[in-house]
């Protein structure tokens, strides 16, 4: 590509930074502080950590898919879509001129999911990932990963592995004064298995709509729901239905890939162009109007997620901000 295609960085620092940004506007940030039991009152929400106890007007579970915030507000827990194991490994130790600003994708290799070398400042990010039942084998396809690359998966460091949630998308993300954002609302992106981007558009639209609460005083956040799914709805759709037409025919899309205007189309949604008005050639039109033939040809949930963005389109003229 002649433009870079995606930005990587480490969550430590990403999570540290963003927490002091929110300081810095006036949040009460209290580090290490887990959050036990939540209980609605007339006001809005009760939550209890330990010893402490807090009153909130609304809550925005931002707590991920292993957190409380889902069930315990009434909005229920997302499924587990797929897992993944990773670890990292000193740059110093590859060749950095062959690795450093490459990411290296590896796909049929894990079923549902596929390895990956990211090279992320003095270090470079190997993992593997694909559907749940892949979990106990995971251990073994990083192992063969490593391998191919000249690295010895047992002398990984920071090796952590973690679940993949989805959501059905006929299940509300919000209800009364109780908000979902990111991993804990099953934002993550099925065909990469990434999350960043759903996690900082929802968490914008949950800005929004509890301050134009706040303000209009009216109780619960209007139109949240139906912003998430307007915005990304439709990604979603387009992301299942490649996800499962790339692990039925792999060699096909490779092969198609290998060509220049494919790939050219490939670029243009990866850096997300695609969601700019006017922005879309005649080839990613014509793949746009494509894809619900995708869908039928592969089925799964590609088909319900389109339905479920369609119906918000005339209610809510908002859209996901350019580029994941």
């Amino acid at each position: 590509s002649d433009v870079p295609l995606v930005y990587m960085t480490q969550r430590r620092k990403l999570d540290a930074w963003l927490a002091g940004k929110a300081a810095e506007a006036g949040a009460d940030f209290r580090d290490g502080l887990r959050i036990r039991t939540i209980e609605r009152t007339q006001e809005g929400f009760a939550l209890h950590a330990g010893s402490d106890s807090f009153m909130a007007s609304y809550v925005v579970g931002a707590d991920g898919v292993n957190g409380v915030t889902a069930k315990q507000t009434g909005l229920g827990s997302a499924e587990v879509l797929g897992v993944a194991l990773e670890g990292n490994w000193p740059l110093g130790r590859l060749d950095a001129v062959r690795y450093r600003g490459r990411a290296v994708v590896e796909i049929g290799t894990v079923p549902g999911g596929y390895g990956w070398v990211f090279p992320k400042g003095d270090h470079v990010n190997f993992g593997v990932g694909g559907w749940t039942l892949q979990g106990k084998g995971l251990r073994g396809h990083l192992a063969a990963l490593c391998l191919r690359h000249g690295v010895r998966s047992d002398e990984l460091s920071d090796v952590r592995g973690y679940r993949l949630p989805t959501r059905n998308p006929h299940v509300p993300l919000g209800h009364g004064r109780a908000l979902l954002v990111g991993d804990a609302a099953g934002l993550v992106d099925p065909l990469t298995g990434d999350g960043i981007y759903e996690a900082f558009v929802s968490a914008n639209f949950a800005a929004e709509a509890v301050t134009s609460a706040l303000h209009a005083g009216n109780g619960g956040p209007a139109d949240y729901d139906a912003a998430i799914r307007h915005a990304l709805a439709g990604p979603a759709a387009a992301s299942w239905d490649a996800k499962l037409f790339l692990e039925r025919w792999p060699g096909l899309v490779m092969r198609a890939l290998h060509r220049r205007f494919v790939w050219k189309i490939a670029e243009r949604v990866i850096t997300g162009p695609v969601h700019e008005a006017g922005s879309a050639s005649c080839a990613l039109v014509l793949a746009q109007r494509a894809m619900p033939a995708v869908s039928a040809l592969v089925g799964g949930p590609g088909r319900d997620f389109r339905r479920s963005g369609s119906l918000t389109r005339q209610g809510n003229p908002q859209g996901a901000p350019p580029g994941p």
